[in-house]
This record gives C-alpha cells, sequence and structure tokens, in this order.
C-alpha cells in the first residue's frame, strides 16, 4: 500500500465500546472513519470505498458486500462472527479475521456475580432493605429468601474452551465440583460428562459456548425438566443457546431455582420478549450484555482489532477466520 493510497478504515461501530477505550490505529498509513452505530440499510453505502470493515455487531451480509469492491478484510472485533457472511467473503477473498481469549476473565468473574448474587439472594435483600424490612423486622438478620453455599455444589459447564476452564478454575476455588457437559448424544471422553447427566447431577449450569446451528435451544423444556436438582441457569455466552420461553417456565413452575442471563435473542431486549415477564422476580437477573466489558477486556479487543489488521498488510495475518 503506498503512501499515496492509504488504507481507507471503517468502523461500524465504535459506540459499542466503552468511551475509555483507546483506538490506537495502524502502523500503515490509513485513515479511520468511525461510526457510533449503523443501521442494517446504511452498510453497504458505508462500507462501499472501505480497505477494511472493523464490526463488532453490525452484520455484514452478502449484498452488503456486493458493494464493497475494494474490501479485502473484515476485522471483527470480538470473537464470535455469526454477524459476517464468511461464505461470501470467501467468494470475494475478503478475508475475516476475530479477536480471540481475550474474555478469560471478564466473563468467567461475571458468571461468578450472578451466580454469587443469586445464590445468596444479593439482590432480593438488598430491594427489602430498601423497602423498610429490616427495620420492620426489628432484629438483627432476617431469612425471606435461601442463602446457600457453593462449597461442594457441582457446576455443570456447557463448552471447555478458555472461558469453561476459567470458569471451572474459580469453581474449583470455591470448593465445588465440576462437570463439563459431553455434545448431545456424543460419547463421554475424557474430561467430559454425559450430556443428560450433567443436567441431572448439577447444582448450578453454566453455559460458555458460540451459537450454532447445532447448539441453538440447546436447553428446552425437555432439558428443564430432567434437571433433577432444581439447578441455577447461567448463560454469559449467546441468546439462543436456551430456549427463553421454556426458560420463563422452568422459573415459574419451579423446575430451576433461579437464573443469571447476560445475553438475549434480541439485544436490545423489545418490551415482547419472553424474559420481560420475569424481569421483576427476586431469582432472575438480567444484564445487557456486558460480561465481557471490563475495562481490561475492552482495551485488550481494541488494540488486538488493530495488531490483526497490521499483521495482515505486514503479510503474516493472525486469527484467520476465511481468506
Amino acid at each position: 500500500m503506498s503512501e499515496s493510497a492509504p488504507l481507507n478504515v471503517v468502523f461500524l461501530d465504535s459506540g459499542t465500546f466503552p468511551p475509555k477505550t483507546v483506538l490506537r490505529g495502524l502502523k500503515v498509513p490509513h485513515a479511520l472513519t468511525r461510526f457510533d452505530r449503523t443501521a442494517p440499510t446504511e452498510v453497504a453505502q458505508r462500507i462501499a470505498s472501505a480497505d477494511v470493515v472493523i464490526t463488532n455487531k453490525v452484520p455484514v451480509r452478502r449484498e452488503a458486500l456486493a458493494q464493497a469492491s475494494r474490501l479485502k478484510l473484515i476485522a471483527v472485533a470480538a470473537t464470535g462472527y455469526d454477524v459476517i457472511d464468511v461464505a461470501a467473503c470467501a467468494e470475494r477473498n475478503i478475508a475475516v479475521c476475530n479477536v480471540r481469549n481475550y474474555a478469560r476473565h471478564t466473563v468467567p468473574e461475571h458468571t461468578f456475580a450472578l451466580i454469587l448474587a443469586l445464590r445468596r439472594s444479593l439482590m432480593p435483600y438488598h430491594r427489602s432493605v430498601a423497602a423498610g424490612r429490616w427495620e420492620e423486622h426489628g432484629q438483627f438478620c432476617y431469612f425471606d429468601y435461601p442463602i446457600r453455599d457453593l462449597a461442594e455444589s457441582t457446576l455443570g459447564i456447557f463448552g471447555a474452551g478458555a472461558i469453561g476452564q476459567s470458569v471451572a478454575r474459580i469453581a474449583r476455588a470455591f470448593g465445588m465440583n465440576v462437570l463439563f457437559a459431553s455434545r448431545r448424544d456424543a460419547a463421554a471422553k475424557g474430561i467430559y460428562t454425559p450430556f443428560d447427566d450433567v443436567l441431572e447431577r448439577s447444582d448450578i449450569l453454566t453455559f460458555h459456548m458460540p451459537l450454532k446451528p447445532e447448539t441453538r435451544n440447546l436447553i428446552g423444556v425437555d432439558e428443564f425438566a430432567r434437571m433433577k436438582r432444581k439447578p441455577l441457569v447461567i448463560n454469559t455466552a449467546r441468546g439462543g443457546l436456551i430456549d427463553e420461553q421454556a426458560l420463563v417456565g422452568a422459573l415459574v413452575s419451579g423446575q430451576i431455582s433461579g437464573a443469571g442471563f447476560d445475553v438475549a435473542t434480541e439485544e436490545p431486549m423489545p418490551e415482547r420478549h419472553p424474559l420481560q415477564a420475569i424481569l421483576d422476580r427476586h431469582d432472575f437477573i438480567l444484564t445487557p450484555h456486558i460480561a465481557w466489558a471490563s475495562e481490561e477486556a475492552t482495551q485488550t479487543v481494541a488494540d488486538r482489532v488493530f495488531d490483526n489488521i497490521d499483521s495482515f498488510f505486514a503479510g503474516s495475518p493472525t486469527n484467520l477466520i476465511s481468506c
């Protein structure tokens, strides 16, 4: 790339990063255009003259790619790349890269924040104190909501990648028993326990896997019925891994003892969404897809996005999904 023709880099949704995050730019000559957000109808026009596109959650599909004759690289500012039409990119010799292993601290910590808050009923106790219950009770403590230890309980983990393994290490430090679930109907080998056994034996279930056709609605009505220990269900991975309507039914009927979610099938969550029906329950916590978003992790993602772009144009591409 000559000095007279700097790279045209377009960031479609830089507003998905906190204001403190520093975008350091590239080693090669470039012009960076940042959009706080981009609607689906705006993608084609905004990437039409781009050499590089950076996106976190804005979908880049075949129709928009057809307008981007200069595009050489899409740098996904996340690990999941389901927003990219990878097949269409391959047809057009457009490389796609992502950021990996940045969340091995932030997501596990958020996972355990949800687990501890639910297991010890922190939110309902806080709300009841604010409502005057402590003063009304007239004693140094009261026991309106359940409080359970983590020690000697069993954690079932779906997904044995870097995040799942980090969750397991934290769990063992709490004195928990850890089970890694095998794929459904697959033989359990090595570290894995049969899928149905994990459902039946776990006090807490947590999900750390990508959303794919084979993992969509992995947990539904039938799976909730197999949960003999009425576990907590935690999802900090992707909306759609758990059938949300089935989750509502399981929580209301008492098949599970609580749920903590950081993701939903529609983000932001509209008023008609199934999870809206349980937002006021003491045994449900929903956070707005922020498990990934510690200051340390978001800066790491931003730095690695530009590292990936630099590496690509230096002739040694990293973290390629498609090329």
